[in-house]
């Protein structure tokens, strides 16, 4: 089931005409090919099963929907902002590049949202 966050993404993201993308995507996971003793593998090369929110994975991009910034979700406590910027250190040294986006941003501004995306897919 997708939160009401990923609804007003997919509702805009129709609107802008992007590509529909792909849900949970476990980019290192794919990195170093999915099967038997994946945890293992991941390990051996300093990776966690981390997913992206959405993701492009033909063109190496992806949006990270962050919720509850105002209300002390997950993203915004010392071990969720720390495990945050270490998932998306290693996706960024693995050849992806996204954006972060807050559910005030969306709300604020979705088709710029939706733009800059757009621009990420273009390269």
């Amino acid at each position: 089931m997708t939160s009401h966050l990923e609804q007003s993404f997919d509702q805009y993201a129709r609107i802008a005409k992007l590509p529909p993308g792909v849900y949970e995507y476990r980019f290192a996971a794919h990195h170093v090919g999915l099967g038997p003793r994946l945890r293992e593998r991941l390990a051996a090369v300093g990776l966690k099963d981390w997913r992206f929110d959405k993701a492009w994975p033909d063109e190496k991009v992806f949006a990270e929907l962050q919720g509850g910034v105002w209300s002390g979700g997950r993203h915004v406590t010392g071990i969720g902002y720390e495990g945050d910027c270490e998932k998306l250190n290693a996706a960024t040294l693995l050849g992806w590049r996204g954006m972060i986006l807050t559910s005030n941003a969306l709300k604020s501004d979705p088709l710029g949202c939706m733009e800059k995306i757009r621009t990420l897919l273009k390269g």
